[in-house]
């Protein structure tokens, strides 16, 4: 066989193969069957007359022709891309995408994001995941999904992060817990009622603990939650003092439900971006990034033109 049988279904597979380390992973990556990319692999190896891949006790790692082969597999398949890109229209595209959001996205302009892409792109399927941050991350290096809003950057070399939106986070509570709004309360003041934050094993929750070790002498409750509805939930029930984006609850916060709580220690503003992985190359990722940004932008300006109509007067 000569190496003019080489299709870009079997350099795809061998890109995904070579990143992901698992013939499995990448047989669900690709939404065919092990078998399937196993059988690509050896067509692929047959072709050229080299071994591309060792095999070792559960571990697949690249020979050194498998090395050699990738920087041509990769500028092969980017071109590829680019000619579908320049000549075809983005209503052409299908496939599955696997987009990944932390809950902060969720209950702000989510949904403006789907309606948008869904008619830029009629023809992709989209598998939403809805988690927290610290686990979209792992799976982005993962290559579990293919592109994620969390609170960024990531910082790993495969994976390219663009600034997207930063959301204020303010204390608030239900009136029924009968804090005082017209001045600052000291930390101790604020922690005489139940915290509630985000999960453990996020920076919001790390800088609050720090925080009251270093600022309050009094033990506090902190009450913490992977769920954003959950902690909404309890601070509009007046469980406790929730620190929450402005812009998920400024509704609550207009009507009364709840009431802005002003403390000497503000939480740090939450900044998300748009990260994907780099490689391997999905013209796709960039114009959703893109879009992003836009609905982002649009998203801002609606913010600013709400809270300037309910500003009070001076």
């Amino acid at each position: 066989m000569v190496p003019g049988n080489i299709n870009l279904t079997q350099l795809q597979t061998f890109l995904w193969v070579s990143s992901l380390r698992s013939f499995r992973k990448t047989a669900e990556k690709m939404n065919t069957t092990q078998p399937a990319i196993s059988s690509r692999i050896a067509r692929l190896e047959e072709t050229l007359g080299v071994r591309l891949f060792e095999r070792d006790t559960g571990f697949i790692h690249l020979t050194a022709k498998g090395l050699e082969l990738l920087p041509y597999a990769e500028k092969l398949l980017r071109t590829s891309a680019m000619l579908v890109d320049k000549i075809s229209h983005d209503e052409d595209f299908v496939g599955i995408l696997r987009l990944g959001f932390s809950e902060a996205i969720v209950h702000t302009f989510l949904p403006e994001f789907l309606s948008g892409l869904h008619q830029k792109f009629p023809a992709i399927e989209i598998d939403l995941v809805v988690d927290t941050t610290p686990n979209l991350r792992k799976e982005l290096i993962e290559r579990a999904i293919d592109f994620a809003l969390l609170m960024g950057p990531v910082t790993d070399f495969q994976i390219e992060n663009h600034d997207l939106i930063e959301f204020d986070v303010i204390w608030a509570a239900a009136p029924s817990l009968q804090i005082e709004t017209d001045r600052q309360l000291s930390l101790d003041e604020l922690a005489a009622s139940p915290l509630i934050t985000y999960a453990r094993n996020t920076r919001p929750y790390a800088e609050l603990s720090r925080q009251l070790r270093k600022n309050t002498e009094l033990p506090t409750r902190i009450y913490s939650s992977s769920s954003l509805a959950a902690i909404h939930r309890m601070a509009l029930d007046g469980v406790g003092i929730a620190n929450l984006p402005r812009q998920m609850i400024q509704a609550d916060i207009v009507n009364g439900r709840l009431q802005e709580i002003q403390c000497v220690w503000h939480p740090p503003s939450l900044k998300f971006t748009a990260s994907y992985p780099t490689e391997p190359y999905n013209p796709v990722t960039e114009k959703i990034v893109q879009h992003a940004l836009d609905v982002t932008r649009d998203y801002r300006k609606q913010m600013e033109s709400s809270a300037s109509l309910v500003a009070p007067e001076k």
